[in-house]
């Protein structure tokens, strides 16, 4: 079949498919038209079968409006903070099976005086778990706050006091975020036995009774010695370093599990913190 000069060449017919949507013969075959007439306005009826044949089956119907999909949710992998809920007591294992808290998505809360080594041992605990883990430094958070920081190295006030409570509650929200999306984690501070509501009071708030405390307590020699390799803000005078380690001593006693460190290294520190966790897993502290 020849086409005229410079009109388009209809699209390839395929086997198994009627004419291609959008174009009609009769736009490229000029004939008579009707005045008035509008190409493509009604739809060419079917000729009509030839006599003593059947009537082919009619054609498929219209197809159905597309369903609109609906856009993908913003989400970001990550699982929301549940409103006041607290980290729970991780559940014991069966009594045939021992505790194995280095598979086990735990909240640790290490406490002890400034150079009994709790940051150098948290981290090395966190660096070695066989689980996503998160290591939370108080003092790290609370020197967020760079102009109007309040050193209490410089004396003891409201400002200092307030800047430590607001570093825990960031300290606490931050585990529960990182727990509520299956990380552990570990919080290292200073905390007094003899101001339990701002202390473990005040841990077990932000963080919930979930929380497994541990006091790193070496001798008071060892403190001295580490104390004394800090600087900046972190050293403080040996006096001071008496003192807090002797305000610690009253840790024992309260039920709290104990590590004296003063003969260990990190690892092997961080290996005996771990028979403790496993220890209070199956038989939890009362604190």
């Amino acid at each position: 079949m020849q086409h005229a000069v410079g009109s388009p060449l209809p699209p390839p017919h395929q086997p198994g498919h009627g004419p291609a949507v959008g174009w009609s013969p009769a736009a490229h075959h000029p004939g008579p038209q009707h005045p008035g007439a509008h190409q493509g306005s009604a739809p060419v009826p079917p000729p009509p079968p030839a006599p003593g044949y059947p009537a082919p089956p009619p054609g498929p119907g219209p197809l159905p409006p597309q369903a609109s999909v609906p856009p993908a949710p913003d989400t970001t992998g990550h699982v929301p903070l549940p409103p006041g809920g607290p980290v729970a007591m991780p559940s014991a294992p069966p009594a045939t099976a021992a505790p194995d808290p280095a598979g086990t998505t735990l909240a640790v809360l290490l406490i002890g005086p400034a150079g009994a080594g709790k940051t150098s041992v948290a981290k090395y605990w966190a660096d070695h778990r066989r689980v996503p883990t998160a290591h939370i430094s108080l003092d790290d958070v609370r020197e967020w706050v760079r102009s109007g920081f309040a050193d209490p190295q410089s004396g003891w006030n409201d400002n200092s006091e307030a800047q430590y409570r607001l570093a825990r509650r960031t300290c606490g929200f931050a585990a529960r975020n990182f727990l509520a999306n299956g990380i552990s984690c570990i919080l290292d501070d200073a905390v007094f036995p003899d101001r339990p509501v701002v202390g473990l009071g005040g841990w077990k708030r932000h963080v919930g009774p979930g929380l497994l405390p541990v006091v790193l307590l070496p001798g008071l020699d060892i403190v001295l010695e580490r104390n004394a390799e800090r600087t900046g803000n972190r050293r403080l005078s040996d006096e001071e370093v008496a003192r807090i380690h002797g305000r610690m001593a009253g840790w024992y006693g309260s039920g709290l599990p104990i590590i004296d460190n003063s003969q260990l290294d990190v690892p092997e520190t961080a290996r005996l913190l771990d028979d403790v966790l496993a220890r209070s897993i199956a038989s939890p502290p009362k604190w």
